[in-house]
């Protein structure tokens, strides 16, 4: 892709590391490192989508966007859900940070049980089934 800034990484190896990153974050016990770990395989998802249906038109002006507008502006089907991973994107950088107490173990739960939804969305939404 002309204009961009670094190699992207095909769909198929975000989706993989999308799946990995969910079942890191299964298997995490602390909360704040479940919501952090599930976000980023949520934003790893919408990379998926980006790298198939961005397209470069050059540098850009102004501020960077976001993946999660990026996605909504790309992926209309998908807005709903950028905009639910855009809302959650200050308590992740929270929790990466290891603030106590930002996030309950059920917010940890019901994000990683989103960003598993998600995941599947974006696999039918590109047309792909990752085995796993």
């Amino acid at each position: 892709m002309a204009g961009t800034s670094g190699p992207v990484l095909p769909a198929a190896t975000l989706l993989q590391l999308s799946q990995q990153g969910l079942r890191e974050a299964a298997a995490t016990q602390a909360p704040g490192e479940r919501y952090a770990l599930s976000h980023l395989a949520a934003l790893r998802a919408a990379a998926a989508v980006l790298s198939c249906r961005a397209q470069s038109t050059g540098p850009s002006r102004g501020r960077p966007k976001s993946a999660w507008v990026l996605l909504a502006q790309v992926a209309p089907e998908l807005l709903e859900w950028a905009q639910f991973f855009a809302a959650g994107a200050r308590k992740r950088a929270a929790a990466e940070a290891g603030m106590a107490g930002v996030v309950t173990p059920r917010e940890a739960d019901d994000l990683l049980r989103d960003a598993q939804s998600f995941l599947s969305v974006v696999e039918t939404t590109l047309q792909v089934r990752m085995a796993g």
